[in-house]
């Protein structure tokens, strides 16, 4: 019923607490999916994993602009959070609560999405316990591995994406 993308994403969103690679993952399924699509569920949730990321590294302006993007799409499409098993009204009102955490310059803590599907919980848990960790645990504050991912990361293919972008532009800018 969900895309095993989605519920990987969940997993790891309340499992290990890796919000890079619930980035990774559910950009690859939007990429492949959705891609011109800029407001798409999958965005929003991308832009969530984002902001999450930034503030547990207290890069505040960071998180702060990238939820502020998760909250209007999601706003925007309340039938997309429902489908996805997600209670809209509780998500954003945690949201906002989060987005004035981010603003006074709050310390992160761990946070659960309200999932009202049963089956996809269970599947979320299932997953974790599998990939050896628990679900709703605290984030490791202090793996440093964890908290700054994005350092030890290989950009080649993302840099490589966008020279070709950037190559498709100026060939079709036509002045």
């Amino acid at each position: 019923m969900y895309p095993k993308e989605y519920i990987q994403f969940l997993a790891h969103f309340h499992g290990d607490r890796d919000y890079f690679e619930c980035h990774e993952i559910l950009e690859e399924y939007w990429k492949k999916n959705d891609k011109k699509n800029k407001t798409s569920i999958w965005v929003g949730l991308i832009l969530l994993a984002v902001s999450t990321y930034h503030h547990r590294r207290n890069n505040f302006n960071g998180a702060k602009r990238t939820l502020e993007k998760a909250i209007t799409i999601f706003e925007s499409n309340p039938n997309h959070v429902s489908i996805l098993g997600l209670e809209p009204q509780k998500l954003s009102g945690l949201l906002i609560e989060r987005l004035s955490m981010i603003t006074n310059h709050q310390k992160y803590n761990s946070f659960n999405l309200p999932i009202y599907d049963r089956s996809l919980l269970e599947s979320g848990k299932k997953l974790c316990k599998k990939n050896g960790f628990d679900w709703g645990k605290e984030s490791d504050i202090l793996n440093n591995n964890l908290v700054h991912r994005h350092i030890s990361r290989d950009r080649t293919s993302v840099i490589e994406e966008r020279i070709q972008s950037l190559k498709l532009r100026k060939g079709n800018d036509v002045r």
